[in-house]
């Protein structure tokens, strides 16, 4: 007999999210996490003696607002510092702030014009971040449900919904280029839409990742206890709400009887047994590992071979025995090192063909300056988003992390001297080393990357869009499903209200 309703695998924020909406409708589900904490990329690690760092994500774009409310994690303990600014940093200390639609510099004003022409598509476009994929077939499909949000779109009017149309296609580069002068804002701009992704800022399509962008959230947020604080306040609200929360349990494999998902089989050989099987995890490692070509169409298993997963973001983590000084910055800013659009994609070049760039790119967050008890008295923890990382490197990954990571404290160095003699400790995480560590395919932070052919209805691929798979009793709920990857919870939530919608 199935001893609950639903097992989810993984922890992270989608796999609590989903539990959480199926325990509060009266499901019995458990979560299974591998590690000794719930929360995924999203906790917190003792980084060195005294120094306590965000484990992989560093800040959140913005929580669902369903999953905010419906878990009511305030209650839990969930709170934001102020949202952040950020600060494109300049070598010669001539920064540029920005916050929400304002910024600093001579392109104030055009700033602002194209960040509310932007917000405005961004907002059109939010709703269908709640939205189960369409289905595109004859016989069953979703075509209404789509069209009531396509109402939202064409009521822009038809100059703004042609420059709509104009602009969901068109790469980043060239929509600065056009609107701003400034170098600092071009290469923040071309950052933010490229960040986390395979592709530079000339890439066809790149402008809608920063739209996808917006509609999380126009800056970014830092919650109060550092982003182990949101791991907690998410594991106490789905508990609360019923969850049987079981962690250092691995998956092992789906356990699969007549044609159907029936449960797990965990790495020390318990077998669990649900109504249904919903992974939170990776698809591309659920379908190839934990259920394997036996009990999938042979067409489809080969595509979940094909799902582009390639990661090109490191994570630099330094402890720092003082505070480092961006000649002048603020330090509870987000710090972007980015000179321009250009600088931008000569850093995505050299990933291209598994080099290393001369000069990344990067974000630069310091939680310890926010508040006590992350370091020492007096010192610091600097956690930064490093890019293009080689996927796959020509000269070995050591060889590669190696050169990754004297580039970037060279960087460090140009824009806040003095840096280097402040560290205590470092450490690099290459994609293959976020592979490993969190189970990432690729390293690739989304779960698959987000791209006009990987998004909507084909993400992760058409059969499992709406969720659930072809294998009945299975479904997906994690980041490589629709709306995709960040600290958000959306892919989560919705998986739940499907099945709640579908499995009586």
């Amino acid at each position: 007999m199935p001893s609950c309703d639903a097992i989810v695998i993984g922890g992270g924020v989608n796999g609590l999210a989903c539990a959480a909406r199926l325990a509060g409708k009266g499901r019995r589900v458990m979560v299974l996490e591998s590690k000794a904490l719930a929360g995924g990329g999203s906790g917190t690690v003792n980084f060195a003696p005294g120094y306590h760092a965000p484990a992989l994500a560093h800040t959140t774009q913005g929580l669902d607002a369903r999953m905010m409310a419906g878990m009511d994690l305030a209650r839990h303990g969930l709170a934001f510092h102020p949202p952040l600014s950020s600060t494109a940093l300049s070598a010669d200390g001539d920064h540029l702030m920005v916050l929400g639609g304002m910024s600093t510099g001579p392109d104030a004003a055009a700033f602002a014009a194209l960040h509310h022409k932007l917000s405005d598509f961004a907002r059109v476009l939010a709703p269908f971040r709640t939205l189960s994929p369409p289905r595109l077939t004859a016989k069953g499909n979703d075509w209404g449900k789509l069209a009531r949000h396509a109402i939202g779109i064409r009521a822009l009017g038809r100059a703004d919904f042609r420059e709509f149309l104009r602009m969901i296609l068109i790469n980043v580069h060239d929509v600065v280029q056009d609107e701003l002068t400034d170098a600092r804002l071009q290469g923040l701009i071309a950052f933010d839409t490229t960040l986390g992704s395979w592709l530079g800022p000339r890439s066809p399509n790149s402008l809608i990742l920063y739209l996808n962008r917006l509609a999380m959230g126009a800056d970014s947020l830092l919650p109060r206890g550092g982003m182990g604080a949101l791991a907690a306040a998410m594991a106490f609200a789905a508990v609360a709400a019923g969850v049987d929360l079981r962690t250092n349990a691995r998956v092992a494999r789906v356990l699969v009887d007549g044609d159907r998902a029936v449960g797990v089989v965990l790495d020390s050989g318990e077998e669990l047994r649900a109504g249904l099987v919903i992974s939170a995890i990776n698809p591309r490692l659920t379908f190839q590992k934990l259920v394997g070509p036996r009990h999938l169409d042979a067409g489809f298993f080969t595509r979940t071979s094909h799902i582009r997963s390639r990661g090109a973001a490191a994570k630099l983590t330094l402890a720092l025995t003082g505070a480092p000084d961006f000649r002048g910055a603020d330090l509870k800013s987000r710090l972007v090192i980015a000179p321009s659009s250009e600088a931008v994609e000569l850093a995505f070049n050299p990933g291209k063909y598994g080099e290393v760039p001369l000069a990344p790119v990067m974000e630069i967050i310091l939680p310890s300056a926010h508040e006590t008890g992350m370091a020492p008295d007096g010192h610091h923890i600097l956690s930064a988003i490093v890019q293009y990382a080689p996927h796959t490197a020509k000269a070995g990954t050591d060889a590669a992390r190696a050169e990754m990571l004297e580039n970037s404290l060279a960087q460090l160095e140009t824009h806040a001297p003095g840096l280097r003699e402040l560290i205590a400790h470092a450490e690099l995480l290459m994609p293959q080393d976020i592979e490993a560590r969190f189970g990432m395919v690729g390293g690739n932070w989304h779960h698959g990357e987000l791209a006009v052919e990987q998004m909507l209805f084909n993400r992760p691929l058409r059969e499992a869009a709406q969720y659930a798979t072809p294998l009945p009793g299975l479904w997906l709920a994690g980041a490589g499903s629709h709306p995709g990857g960040g600290i958000n919870g959306a892919a989560g939530w919705n998986a739940a209200e499907r099945i709640l919608a579908e499995v009586r």
